[in-house]
């Protein structure tokens, strides 16, 4: 394997800003990408996880924040594509005072990068934050967890999934294979049941989450995680860590179509997009599928309306079945397809402003 070079990433990808930060006096540890702020600010949620190594937060934060510039630009929003990403234990780390320093980090970078909660962080997490900036969403008596929205936004996709590959897009119709229900599983997995969905089975790490699902929905079967992959049911559903989807898991595969709410699914996005294409199951690919959470806080700051945001959340269903159109009509993987799609949006864009940066108030003037 190549050494990694940080510059060399930027480069390729066309990052705009790597952020290492440490508090000595909370032990946050943690790092910012902004990839692009050519359509906005940047937009993308903390995760606190238990990283092995520095390298693999690193690699871990870079490539999510590329994948929140797609995302955005795919949803039609006026945002960029940022993440931070925080070493630590989760159970451990955590306090009132550890999230306003994340918050003075935050408001250092001027409004060019706003966070949100994501894995292992929630709400009142995210309340701390704003103690120290007003470039946070997600909050409480606001959009609040916006789980349920992106769970909304996956069920939408999965349907348009199934027309795809099956002609019909009746949940009650198939049977799935659910890997994670912490947040944004969980909430899928009741839309499913809700709709009548044939047979679920899920997979999970946590017990806890495993003995609330016993408890709730007790019709769903939980399976071993190395078996999930393996299941024969009609749709696989990642809603989990990403990278899951590489060139041991998906011969495993035995659904027709992948959709669900996990980022990055794809390990080698070249390589195991082909393959998957190759077997023809239909990919959903995950920035266009899981965009509900963001279209949510989006509607944050431009003034909140669950109706309106519903609304924008339930045209993920028509924007994919356009994806997938483009990877058939171009012969290329749908993960690829979903880029081209994006990508011509931000360069329509580019002519007016290829970055963002606010505007500073000269002092004693009033804004």
């Amino acid at each position: 394997m190549s050494e990694f070079s940080l510059f060399s990433a930027m480069e390729e990808h066309q990052y705009e800003q790597v952020i290492h930060f440490y508090d000595r006096s909370t032990g946050l540890k943690g790092i910012t990408c902004i990839h692009n702020t050519t359509l906005g600010p940047a937009l993308g949620g903390t995760r606190i996880w238990n990283y092995a190594t520095e390298q693999e937060a690193l690699i871990d934060c870079l490539r999510l924040a590329r994948g929140m510039t797609y995302k955005s630009a795919a949803a039609g929003l006026n945002l960029g594509g940022g993440k931070t990403v925080l070493m630590g234990d989760a159970a451990k780390v955590k306090s009132e005072a550890y999230f306003r320093a994340l918050g003075r980090y935050v408001q250092s970078l001027n409004g060019r990068y706003i966070t949100a909660e994501d894995v292992n962080t929630t709400t009142k997490d995210m309340s701390y934050v704003a103690m120290e900036t007003r470039h946070v969403v997600g909050l409480e008596g606001r959009s609040g967890n916006p789980s349920p929205v992106t769970a909304l936004g996956a069920f939408h996709g999965i349907k348009a999934g199934l027309f795809k590959k099956y002609g019909d897009a009746e949940i009650s119709n198939y049977s799935f294979a659910v890997q994670g229900a912490g947040q944004t599983g969980y909430y899928l997995i009741g839309y499913l049941l809700e709709a009548g969905a044939k047979k679920v089975l899920f997979t999970e790490i946590n017990q806890k989450h495993i003995d609330r699902m016993a408890q709730e929905h007790p019709q769903v079967t939980f399976v071993q995680p190395d078996d999930i992959y393996a299941q024969q049911v009609d749709v696989f559903v990642p809603c989990a860590m990403g990278g899951v989807l590489n060139s041991k898991t998906i011969p495993l595969l035995k659904a027709g179509v992948i959709a669900g709410t996990a980022n990055n699914v794809l390990l080698d996005e070249a390589a195991d997009g082909k393959m998957i294409t190759e077997r023809g199951i239909v990919y959903c690919p995950d920035f266009v599928i899981n965009a509900g959470g963001i279209i949510n806080v989006y509607h944050e700051i431009q003034g909140y309306n669950r109706e309106h945001v519903n609304a924008e959340v339930k045209k993920i269903y028509d924007r994919l079945l356009e994806i997938l159109a483009i990877a058939e009509a171009q012969g290329i993987p749908s993960q690829e397809a979903a880029k081209v799609f994006a990508k011509k949006r931000i360069e329509a864009i580019k002519h007016l402003h290829d970055n963002f940066i606010p505007r500073m108030e000269a002092p004693g003037c009033m804004s």
